[in-house]
């Protein structure tokens, strides 16, 4: 395979530096890294690379087995173009509008458009009044991730330090988007101050479950996810949202990036409170310079750092996970016409719904369910006339007593009921000719996650909540984080940044530390 020529600007190394784990946010950071000249071994304890964006296929059915609506494809974008690779000469992606077809409890059926004013048309039909303050929370949704992007995004942030300098930098303006960020405040209550009506403010409730977590909970800049939809737009990839890993999979490969898969790493090694290689679970030790995590940042210092450093990052994060889910992979010999790509069936009341899964730590007895349809979009994925549907519910992360085993049969029939219920599903059993399931165990066990969490640490605080830890280690020197338990945050653009910004971090600390040493003549 031809080598794809690396930026001529790197240090040359004295080891190689190691990412653990290849998910997104670790192919995104072996690739940068590779780009700007590093010798890169990526270390992956399964047999695939992808992480939760695996891929399920049996019977002429293909089911994307995590992550399934890509957004921001900027960040994208940004990283094949560290390797001068265009996006789309790689990606296939498209657009997806309406975005959202939203089933609710009272039978009415709604879509979410791209287009503000074509959203507000609707809304206006639907739920008169609406519009105005549709259009009035886009708009503070499009500061908020103005001041995201000024302060939080691309960079390595673990807390208001590293985003606000307020002796060097505090001018009007930096106060007035300090003041903007209406910390304090919640995403569910920013939400009912403009929309006044239950079934509209339930819908943009759900852009916050792109991090797992309860808009009542949450802090009001994460009302900026909205904006990032709507302008950036929602993306399909052909093959899937697999595709993306492939891509990735592929360009490293180009890069000169070392795979090492059914290679787990067991011991991050350290001398001098400097990370110095790893140890695998085969037992073997590598030298490394530096290391990217792409494993859950909890159990990366719990499992493989220990120590000192382990207990100074555990007593700074306290913070509980995010939510975990059941998955139903249901491949079916009928279709149904009247789903989107995309759909939400709304539960009947989103404040029982978020006390349950997040207070009181039990699954939802009337949950929200989210369905792909992939099929609308690209028909292969199954049969002709069938139809692959992904179905997700969130549900708590793993409890002591929790056990899927025993839980998994009733809590199918309780999200059946709702489909059938809410969504036009009543004969769906009917119809069903394969099915696979992941529970929250499935998912702690296949992806190292913690508890089961889908997406790394809750975001719920109305102050700090947006935070999660920082990706440049501040506990040992060397170690960078990455992933959706580092910052900024779960969901496939932001994980996808965490792996950008660890690598950049990287790559600056180790330029920074050797300032004479020669650059790798790169052609």
């Amino acid at each position: 395979m031809n080598s794809i020529p690396k930026r001529p600007t790197a240090l040359e190394p004295e080891a190689p530096v190691g990412v653990i784990g290849g998910g997104l946010a670790g192919l995104a950071s072996a690739c940068v890294l590779a780009a700007r000249g590093h010798r890169v071994i990526l270390f992956e304890k399964n047999d695939w690379l992808g992480g939760k964006a695996a891929v399920l296929e049996e019977g002429g059915f293909r089911f994307d087995m995590g992550p399934t609506i890509l957004t921001v494809p900027d960040v994208l974008r940004r990283i094949f173009g560290e390797a001068g690779v265009e996006m789309h000469d790689r990606l296939d992606l498209r657009r997806i509008d309406p975005q959202w077809r939203c089933f609710f409890d009272d039978g009415s059926v709604l879509d979410l458009h791209e287009d503000v004013p074509t959203m507000q048309a609707a809304l206006r039909d639907y739920a008169p009044g609406t519009e105005t303050g549709y259009g009035d929370f886009i708009g503070m949704s499009e500061n908020l991730h103005r001041i995201s992007q000024n302060f939080f995004f691309w960079r390595s942030v673990e807390d208001i330090g590293d985003t606000l300098n307020l002796k060097a930098n505090m001018d009007l303006k930096t106060l007035r988007d300090v003041m903007n960020l209406k910390m304090g405040s919640s995403v569910a209550r920013q939400i009912r101050k403009k929309v006044g009506d239950k079934r509209v403010a339930q819908m943009l409730d759900h852009f916050v479950q792109y991090v797992g977590s309860s808009p009542y909970g949450s802090p009001a800049v994460l009302c900026s996810i909205a904006h990032m939809q709507t302008h950036g737009g929602v993306w399909y990839p052909m093959g899937g949202t697999r595709a993306v890993p492939m891509a990735l999979q592929k360009l490293a490969g180009e890069l000169g990036v070392e795979t090492r898969l059914q290679t787990g790493v067991a011991r991050i090694l350290s001398e001098g409170n400097r990370v110095t290689g790893v140890r695998t679970e085969g037992g073997e030790t590598v030298a490394l310079s530096a290391v990217v995590s792409n494993m859950d940042s909890v159990r990366t210092y719990r499992e493989l750092v220990q120590g000192k450093p382990a207990a100074t990052f555990a007593r700074r994060w306290k913070r509980e996970a995010a939510c975990s889910g059941v998955v139903l992979y249901l491949g079916l010999d009928r279709a149904y016409e009247h789903l989107a790509h995309h759909d939400f069936v709304f539960s009947r009341d989103p404040e029982e719904e978020f006390d349950f899964i997040y207070r009181r730590g039990e699954p939802a007895p009337d949950p929200t369910c989210y369905i792909a349809a992939t099929s609308r979009t690209e028909p292969g994925v199954a049969p002709p006339g069938g139809e692959a549907l992904y179905v997700l519910v969130h549900t708590p992360y793993l409890r002591p007593h929790h056990d899927w085993s025993q839980m998994l049969p009733g809590y199918r029939r309780v999200i059946l009921d709702k489909l059938a219920r809410t969504a036009g599903l009543g004969d769906l059993e009917s119809r069903i000719r394969f099915e696979h399931v992941l529970t929250p165990q499935d998912i702690h066990e296949r992806y190292r996650v913690l508890d089961g969490a889908i997406y790394g640490l809750a975001s719920h605080g109305r102050f700090f909540g947006a935070f999660k830890p920082g990706n440049r280690s501040r506990d040992l020197a060397g170690l960078y984080l990455a992933g959706g338990a580092a910052h900024p945050g779960p969901g496939m653009p932001m994980v996808l940044m965490s792996g950008w910004i660890a690598a950049d971090a990287l790559d600056s600390d180790a330029r920074t530390a050797a300032p004479g040493r020669r650059t790798q003549a790169l052609a």
